[in-house]
């Protein structure tokens, strides 16, 4: 029986997951989970980049414990984030991650070099202060001060890799770009999936740091032999769709072209899929995106602040309380404030719980003083947003959506889901939950000729996952 092995590494946790077929069925083994977050080093929010790739490692020595070697494997990540790597193949700097603050008030900075309207329309990617762009802008701007091109990353870096690809380079000595990551950059020509190669040249960044980006699906290679001799075993490194959002994408349990969904964890990403980009000035000041996805969809999408803020809310107070006794409690409540989710001010604010009372305060409304209060606030915040997003899609795309599909972490939160359903006047499928993982062994899957397609995978998703309903209850 083949084994394939998804590693998952989100923005607070990473898990190694095995998929195989029996019976016609995809079966899941969680085989590691270890936790990840940012941390402050030398005034900036970082990864802990040795860590992370020890983590990856002792889940493929678990692999070798349990005696399910896999035949592939294949790493998701977040996107925007990245590394530069100089000529002796080794990482320059931190991982700076995506809430830090050294983008803040690249706009205006940017603006002088290309248009909003512009860069819009050339890379199909909505504006972000943490898009790779900006984050690589940055980077330079405040590099150009010192003196020495020893103290600068940009002038010693031979490439720039996207955090998947990065682990796929420590895992097997080759460095690749893979196409989903590199579309969170807003440095692909949003038509040909390359690399804009004039937008690098205008921001007067290195164009060698750039290589082709490769398709899901592309050998990254197989694991170096002190990578293999460590863990036990070798095994093929597949390019999957390594944005995670776009490997949960895959994993949507519904076979029409016409399908509306929110990946939700961490950040919500609703939107539908496309075979073409919707670069229009009316998608760009409507907030829409056009990130790449599997075998060359357009994945046509909103990013929503999402459970980010429901995690911080947790972490500060409720630490004592499971993210299920979360919702119970706020279920109860009968609090009617409401918050603006994409409000910049829930990005990274020092505190959350005082981020939305301020906002409450600020707006006239009731504030919220407890933890069931703030998440209620939150919750129906949400599903506001989602609701308001539903329209918005169905009048740019001319498309009608009778349903919304919520897979990921976040489809286990049943009031939220039902919250969803009301405020989109549409039934709620929610489910699987691993859709992230699932759509990255999908991915193995169809390369070693488990699936012919990417419909006959979801098919199989289809049969072998569970969803929940949920009806609209209009207010």
């Amino acid at each position: 029986m083949p084994y394939y092995l998804a590693i998952d590494i989100g923005a607070s946790s990473g898990r190694h997951i095995l998929g195989f077929l029996e019976n016609g069925k995809m079966q899941l083994e969680e085989v590691y989970r270890f936790e990840n977050g940012m941390k402050e080093k030398d005034g900036h929010l970082c990864w802990d980049s040795e860590y992370l790739f020890s983590e990856i490692k002792n889940g493929l020595k678990r692999c070798k414990e349990i005696r399910k070697i896999p035949v592939s494997m294949g790493i998701d990540t977040w996107g925007v984030d990245f590394v530069l790597i100089n000529e002796q193949g080794e990482r320059i700097g931190e991982a700076v991650g995506y809430r830090d603050h050294r983008t803040d008030g690249i706009r205006e900075k940017l603006d002088p070099i290309i248009s909003q309207e512009e860069l819009y329309e050339r890379t199909g990617i909505a504006f972000q202060p943490y898009n790779t762009l900006n984050q690589l802008v940055a980077l330079k701007i405040n590099e150009a001060g010192q003196q020495t091109p020893g103290g600068r990353q940009l002038p010693c870096a031979k490439s720039m890799l996207m955090t998947p690809d990065y682990y796929n380079y420590l895992l097997t000595g080759k460095a690749k770009q893979e196409y989903t990551i590199a579309s969170t950059s807003q440095m692909l020509d949003v038509h040909t999936g390359g690399w804009d190669e004039d937008l690098i040249d205008r921001c007067g960044l290195p164009g060698h740091l750039f290589l082709p980006p490769q398709m899901p699906g592309t050998l990254n290679g197989r694991l170096r032999p002190e990578v293999a001799g460590e863990v036990g075993f070798d095994c093929d490194v597949v390019m999957v769709a390594s944005h995670d959002t776009a490997s949960a994408v895959m994993a949507v349990p519904c076979l029409e072209e016409k399908a509306l969904y929110i990946s939700s964890g961490t950040w919500s990403l609703m939107g539908s899929e496309s075979s073409d980009p919707a670069n229009d000035p009316e998608s760009m000041r409507a907030g829409f995106t056009n990130e790449g996805g599997y075998g060359k969809k357009y994945r046509y999408l909103k990013n929503i602040m999402g459970l980010w803020m429901i995690q911080s809310v947790r972490n500060e107070i409720g630490r004592e309380k499971s993210f299920g006794e979360i919702c119970e409690m706020a279920a109860r409540e009968t609090i009617t404030s409401l918050v603006d989710c994409n409000d910049d001010r829930f990005l990274s604010p020092k505190s959350m719980v005082e981020a939305v009372q301020e906002y409450c305060r600020e707006t006239g409304q009731q504030v919220p003083e407890t933890l069931s209060e703030l998440a209620c606030v939150i919750y129906n915040s949400l599903a506001k947003c989602y609701g308001e997003t539903k329209e918005q899609i169905e009048r740019l795309t001319g498309k009608n959506f009778d349903r919304i599909y919520i897979i990921g972490g976040g489809s286990n939160a049943e009031y939220l889901n039902q919250l969803t359903a009301n405020y989109a006047g549409c039934e709620v499928s929610a489910g699987p939950t691993e859709a992230t993982a699932i759509g990255n062994l999908m991915c193995q899957m169809i390369r070693d000729g488990q699936f012919r397609d990417l419909t006959e995978a979801r098919q199989c998703v289809i049969n072998s996952f569970a969803v929940k309903y949920y009806q609209c209850h209009c207010k």
